[in-house]
């Protein structure tokens, strides 16, 4: 056998752990958000190769990801719950502050636990619900509300609204899709009616976020300030028009209107520069991105798998969602980005751990749990 075909099953044998559609929709976003970065990043020099070493480091741990067993994962649920939330009291205790946020640990390099609890989170519940499989009771739905709580509780009190949101749901994607029933969540979302604006909205929302929730409801009222990143995000998506001004071409972000224009509104520089058609692809490629997930979710082999594909699958849906409509002025501004496209280490890594727990999932279908 020649050198050449040697090589190649080599090569072969190295990606045959990665899902072919979850990853040739993931290449294609990345792609999308380094040419959209090229262009946003103009003034920030060193960011697109920054960003291709993140993408580098991502598909790393998504290949790490895909190659462990979910039997593996499963022994592991405990300890990484319990180590994220042992690290998310020790930033409560110790943690460092930065911009009024108390998120980061300095353990010889500065981390952030929180992002973490996004995988451990709905880990610890779906084994949970994996080891009472056939024998549920309501208080196993208590308990499990409380493994979710605690994680949820402590990153909102950094305060960090935007991780406690995904690691909220994340969590409550698996609550639900363990057999929650429907009038426990009309109850819920009732008591959530009445709580809401008697209780959360004066007593336990910080200034900045009640400010959030206001300029959205009327961006005018502070125009120069708490107004604008809304104000010039919405003006950015609106003058794309169909076909978008074309690339580098993007006047709202090239004369710096748009502001984390490489991070959290990047999608409003896309806007700009490819209009209502690019929107339209982006929005198909995210599409196709959660139909394959929720495909490897129902064909998953356990209870276990199930639960955790489908709260992998729920973290990409609540990214995307929650970014496109904060850029879009429907909802409040926090710090989501979005998924596979805007700038940043930290989420990207998450993400592709995410990606690759759903390529195990598909790669060890056929081995049913025992």
């Amino acid at each position: 056998m020649s050198q050449f075909h040697m090589n190649w099953r080599a090569i072969r044998r190295y990606f045959a752990v990665f899902d072919g559609p979850l990853a040739i929709l993931i290449f294609l976003i990345m792609s999308c958000g380094i040419v959209t970065l090229y262009s946003a990043g103009y003034d920030f020099p060193g960011r697109v190769e920054d960003q291709l070493r993140n993408i580098v480091v991502s598909f790393f741990v998504m290949w790490i990801a895909a190659s462990v067993p979910p039997q593996t994962l499963m022994r592991f649920a405990i300890p990484i719950y319990t180590l994220g939330v042992a690290l998310l009291i020790a930033v409560a205790l110790f943690g460092m502050v930065k911009k009024g946020s108390r998120r980061w640990l300095n353990v010889g390099m500065v981390i952030q636990p929180s992002e973490m609890l996004k995988i451990a989170t709905p880990l610890m519940l779906a084994w949970y619900f994996q080891k009472r499989e056939g024998a549920l009771r309501v208080q196993d739905f208590v308990i499990a509300t409380i493994i979710l709580a605690i994680p949820f509780g402590l990153i909102g009190k950094q305060p960090d609204l935007g991780t406690a949101m995904l690691v909220g749901m994340a969590g409550f994607t698996v609550i639900f899709l363990a057999g929650l029933s429907w009038k426990v969540i009309l109850g819920i979302l009732g008591f959530a009616a009445a709580v809401i604006p008697t209780i959360v909205w004066p007593y336990m929302l910080h200034d900045y976020q009640r400010d959030r929730v206001l300029t959205l409801l009327d961006p005018s009222r502070d125009p120069l300030g708490k107004g604008f990143h809304i104000i010039q995000s919405t003006i950015a998506v609106g003058s794309g028009g169909v076909t978008g001004k074309g690339w580098l071409k993007g006047t709202q972000a090239h004369l710096e209107f748009i502001p984390e224009r490489t991070t959290d509104f990047i999608f409003a520089v896309f806007s700009e520069e490819f209009g209502l058609v690019g929107n339209l692809v982006l929005l198909l490629l995210y599409l196709l991105l959660i139909a394959r997930c929720l495909m490897i979710a129902a064909n998953a082999p356990t209870l276990f798998t199930r639960l955790l594909a489908g709260s992998m699958t729920a973290i990409f849906f609540t990214y995307a969602f929650v970014n496109m409509g904060m850029v879009s002025g429907i909802l409040p501004v926090v710090g989501v980005p979005l998924p596979f496209m805007s700038y940043g280490g930290t989420a990207l890594v998450t993400l592709g751990m995410a990606a690759g727990i759903l390529m195990s999932v598909q790669r060890h279908r056929k081995l049913i749990q025992t």
